[in-house]
């Protein structure tokens, strides 16, 4: 009787602090997002409040004056880095499962060794290297970073993921005449939707969210993703905070539906999940 008691106040304790919790990260969300439909005016005369009349015309301003070109370069930079990272992360580590060779330890070790370098420490030298090749100020260098950045994450993942499926596949399909890539695609890929669709959601998270590169590498305002464009809309909008709430709302929702669409295969992945055979 007394253990189920403190069961009880325990369970008790754990949802109110959960609950506690979600209202500290959600509310500042919905503040947002109801400060983005009222005048500039009225979130200071009514911060907390409904919105009186619900102003959408703040989200065609906001698109129009600037984070439609933000928002769509950030689109291309993260579509394109996820896609790069998955194709160089599930080659690499299908290569490793695969293959026996010399020294093979060793190389995965440096790849994960990458986890524990800041990305800020090199802003330097790759700020220099990305001149000598041309790629200042095109959005293309931003790919390249990010990319090589999220590989080792990828890579991890990926790896300890294919090393969990059955050879007899592999051994199968080449009895059969199915080359390498061809496996790849055909019987690791499709058995590797979780860790996939998570190493997916990390670097796609990173990109759509990474600053100090873009503000470093990418000035041409044509060119800005939506972490530095926000910046200068900032400056623009100053004194239109609706408006600002409104950019900054867009700016969040395709990482919300994304997570929310991916959520399951995310937390499959990073629990293991999703290897038969």
């Amino acid at each position: 009787m007394f253990q189920k008691i403190k069961n009880n106040i325990g369970g008790s304790i754990s949802i109110t602090a959960l609950a506690i919790y979600f209202i500290i990260i959600v509310y500042p969300l919905v503040w947002m997002v109801l400060g983005s439909l009222k005048t500039t005016n009225e979130i200071f005369t009514n911060m907390w409040g409904v919105p009186k009349v619900w102003q959408f015309e703040n989200y065609v301003l906001a698109w129009k004056s600037g984070i439609a070109k933000f928002f769509l370069n950030s689109v291309y930079v993260t579509v394109a880095t996820v896609l790069l990272t998955l194709t160089c992360a599930s080659l690499y580590a299908y290569s490793m499962v695969i293959h026996k060779f010399r020294f093979k330890w060793l190389l995965i070790g440096l790849t994960v060794l990458g986890l524990l370098f800041s990305p800020i420490v090199s802003l330097i030298p790759l700020y220099q290297e990305i001149q000598v090749l041309g790629l200042y100020n095109k959005r293309e260098a931003l790919i390249l970073i990010y990319t090589a950045y999220q590989l080792p994450m990828a890579f991890f993942l990926i790896y300890d993921h294919f090393r969990q499926i059955n050879r007899d596949y592999l051994d199968a399909a080449r009895i059969d005449g199915c080359s390498d890539l061809r496996a790849l695609a055909s019987i690791y890929a499709p058995m590797s939707w979780p860790i996939l669709i998570t190493s997916a959601v990390l670097a796609g998270f990173y990109a759509w969210n990474e600053f100090s590169f873009a503000l470093i590498l990418v000035k041409n305002d044509a060119l800005r993703t939506i972490p530095t464009g926000l910046l200068f809309f900032q400056g623009e909008m100053h004194n239109e905070w609706a408006v600002l709430l409104a950019g900054l709302v867009i700016s969040a929702i395709p990482i919300i539906v994304f997570f929310s669409l991916a959520q399951r295969f995310f937390i499959a992945g990073l629990s293991g999940e999703g290897v038969k055979g």
